[in-house]
């Protein structure tokens, strides 16, 4: 799969470097936390697609008590920031938005530290799996600008990542999503500007 876009064995989609996808979990109250999920394609498709959890998340606490959760592949930024920066719950595993979705069960494989937040990597195998909707795909860099504003925003206040380096890429996704992105793009960056405050962050250290 090294360089190409490949179907991991039990994938209904293709994966090549990290995937960006929404995971749902069963927490204790047996709702279905929603998060986001970083999936790294494996170098051969027999083998198994990884992920990371960082910090003590819903996330990381469900797979510990569950062992698994379903991970979904879905289009809209608005469902992107919703799942990687508040705490939200639904009563089913699937969202609506989903074009496809996998159930799987996690196996830990590794774990440490890095700048003070814990991580751990986990394996995840699929049990099944649905192919809800096919999209023709689209090339938009409002959209990209997004899924990486939400990973810059939610660093924003761990230590190990510098701040005026996070907020100078906030700032230029900002930028991108206001020329290139579409009211769906526009109305997602808006709730990662509210949500994180980051131009507020900025102002005061200009």
């Amino acid at each position: 799969m090294s360089g190409d876009e490949g179907f991991p064995d039990g994938w209904p989609v293709g994966l090549r470097g990290v995937t960006e996808s929404v995971v749902t979990t069963r927490g204790p109250n047996d709702l279905w936390n929603v998060a986001a999920l970083g999936l790294h394609a494996p170098d051969e498709a027999a083998d198994p697609v990884t992920a990371t959890t960082w910090g003590n998340t819903r996330t990381r606490r469900n797979f510990h008590r569950r062992g698994g959760g379903v991970v979904q592949f879905v289009s809209d930024p608005r469902e992107f920031v919703s799942a990687a920066m508040t705490v939200r719950e639904e009563p089913d595993p699937v969202l609506d938005a989903a074009h496809a979705w996998v159930d799987v069960e996690v196996t830990r494989v590794d774990g440490g530290e890095r700048g003070g937040t814990r991580w751990e990597e986990w394996e995840l195998h699929p049990r099944e799996s649905a192919v809800v909707e096919t999209t023709v795909p689209t090339v938009n860099r409002g959209f990209a600008a997004v899924i990486d504003a939400t990973v810059a925003a939610s660093r924003l206040d761990v230590d190990a990542y510098d701040t005026d380096e996070l907020l100078s890429r906030l700032r230029y996704f900002a930028e991108t999503v206001e020329k290139c992105g579409g009211d769906a793009e526009k109305e997602a960056f808006a709730t990662v500007e509210r949500l994180s405050g980051w131009r507020e962050r900025l102002e005061e250290r200009s």
